[in-house]
């Protein structure tokens, strides 16, 4: 049996390690890259955010060209579509199509929620690592990264 190392091709799959995984800086979101595409022929990335308590979380928006699957680890996920809201608990999946509105947050004032996110293609994973390497919260920069990855503010 071979050691299990970070980051690493094992046999014919690839092994990401806990401290192998991308680290990005979205504000009050922990996020680690885990997939970035590259090992998936770039149809499918995958995130793990890690959404302080409290946290109000990003404006709805609407992504034109991927799909998001959304999958609770721990903690209550508060999903907000349009005017309706959804607590989703640990465990559960919430598949967001394309051209859906939607956003996310952690409704808990004392807990943390963490949940892998997919995205189909991988292409929105460049659009985190952007968004990380903006120096500025001005909001015409942010909406110009967005525009570049067909995604939109919604608003009810």
């Amino acid at each position: 049996m071979s050691d299990v190392s970070k980051g690493a091709q094992t046999m014919s799959v690839y092994l990401v390690s806990p401290d192998a995984a991308e680290p990005v800086s979205l504000g009050p979101i922990g996020m680690r890259i885990l997939e970035d595409g590259s090992h998936t022929g770039h149809r499918v990335g995958l995130v793990e955010s890690v959404l302080p308590p409290g946290m109000a979380g990003p404006p709805q928006h609407i992504h034109r060209q991927h799909d998001e699957m959304f999958f609770v680890v721990s903690g209550t996920v508060r999903f907000t579509s349009g005017t309706e809201d959804l607590d989703v608990p640990t465990g559960h999946l919430l598949t967001v199509p394309i051209g859906s509105p939607h956003t996310f947050s952690n409704p808990d004032p004392n807990q943390p929620a963490t949940m892998l996110c997919t995205v189909t293609p991988d292409r929105y994973i460049n659009y985190f690592r952007e968004i990380g390497a903006l120096a500025t919260d001005d909001a015409d920069a942010v909406l110009d990264v967005m525009s570049r990855y067909a995604t939109e503010p919604y608003r009810p």
